[in-house]
């Protein structure tokens, strides 16, 4: 008898995925439009700009020096408390958790691994791409500047552009990009743009960026937000892996439940009938002595044996009686009195 394996959660949320339809008819993937194309390229046209307007030296670095000196920090000390906790918004790790907590719920309802996925994907993009200008450019920070009116450029620094600001744009604005809706995505759109601009300037007024990083860390995140439509493809055969990964990773499970094998049935054995014996074989069988050992004599112990009725009963056997007559004997004369 084949044994049923009980299911897991994983079995049970791997079922729920497998229910059709796999994604809801409504959702849309963006495409890489033209428009698209376009905006993604004045994007990249904004961050070279912002990149040799500071390696230059020019105005915006002044203004950079003008911001520091004014120290909003001080101009505006009642706000502090509240600044300090909103700039949590723009932290990788705290902001990671909660979007995948929420995407990670809409995977379950649409019974799809394509939100998950182009998150992994933009963090990714997110942590190459601004990892390697921050590490590539080496900027100081304001708290660390050592000469006034520099662009602090190349001397072992990692803030240019803002890791907090670029990490806004991407985190919330992926809400965006995986909206249902046309009206879902441009209210989306519009809270992802006002919480990473406050995130920005929450940086700016703690004075632990430059301007110009809060401008480099806006367009450094729409780009990868832009750049999302041509990784589609790779989401979508990452999502077919993984669903295959799982088949195969079944197949395999069920395999090792191997139902108990039966004892095998042995073949019956077919006599062969044996032909009559000749005459020949017959006259020669008679005339040989029998195999058969003879039986050995039975010894018996010496001495007379009495007869079994002569015997001295033993055991659980009545006892003798003086008017018992014994077997084989003759019958004696009883004397009837009054006679």
């Amino acid at each position: 008898m084949r044994t049923e394996r009980k299911p897991t959660r994983l079995d049970r949320v791997f079922a729920r995925l497998d229910r059709e339809p796999e994604r809801p008819a409504h959702i849309t993937v963006p495409e890489t439009s033209r428009h698209r194309i376009v905006l993604f390229g004045a994007t990249l046209a904004f961050y070279v700009a912002i990149v040799w307007a500071v390696v230059i030296t020019s105005w915006l670095v002044r203004l950079d020096w003008q911001v520091m000196f004014f120290r909003p920090y001080q101009q505006w000390a009642e706000i502090h408390a509240f600044v300090d906790y909103y700039v949590v918004l723009g932290q990788r790790g705290p902001t990671a958790v909660m979007v995948a907590a929420w995407l990670g719920w809409r995977s379950w309802r649409q019974h799809t691994l394509r939100p998950l996925l182009a998150l992994g994907v933009s963090l990714l993009l997110l942590n190459v791409t601004v990892g390697a200008a921050k590490i590539g450019m080496g900027r100081l920070g304001p708290h660390y500047a050592t000469t006034v009116g520099s662009n602090e450029m190349w001397l072992g620094g990692d803030i240019f552009p803002s890791g907090h600001t670029a990490n806004a744009v991407v985190t919330w604005g992926i809400l965006a990009y995986l909206a249902s809706t046309p009206r879902a995505r441009r209210w989306l759109s519009a809270l992802s743009a006002v919480t990473s601009l406050g995130v920005g300037l929450s940086t700016v007024y703690l004075g632990t960026h430059w301007l110009s990083d809060v401008l480099l860390g806006w367009a450094a995140g729409l780009l990868i937000l832009l750049a999302l439509p041509w990784f589609e493809p790779l989401i979508a055969r990452s999502e077919a892996w993984i669903f295959d990964l799982r088949d195969r990773w079944r197949e395999r499970r069920a395999g090792s439940v191997a139902a108990p094998t039966a004892t095998p049935v042995q073949a019956p054995v077919l006599l062969t009938p044996r032909p009559a014996p000749t005459d020949d074989e017959v006259a020669a069988f008679e005339a040989a002595p029998s195999a058969r050992s003879p039986r050995a004599p039975v010894h018996l112990a010496p001495g007379p044996h009495t007869a079994r009725g002569e015997r001295t009963p033993v055991g659980g056997r009545r006892p003798p009686h003086p008017d018992r007559i014994a077997r084989g004997a003759a019958p004696k004369a009883r004397f009837i009195p009054g006679g």
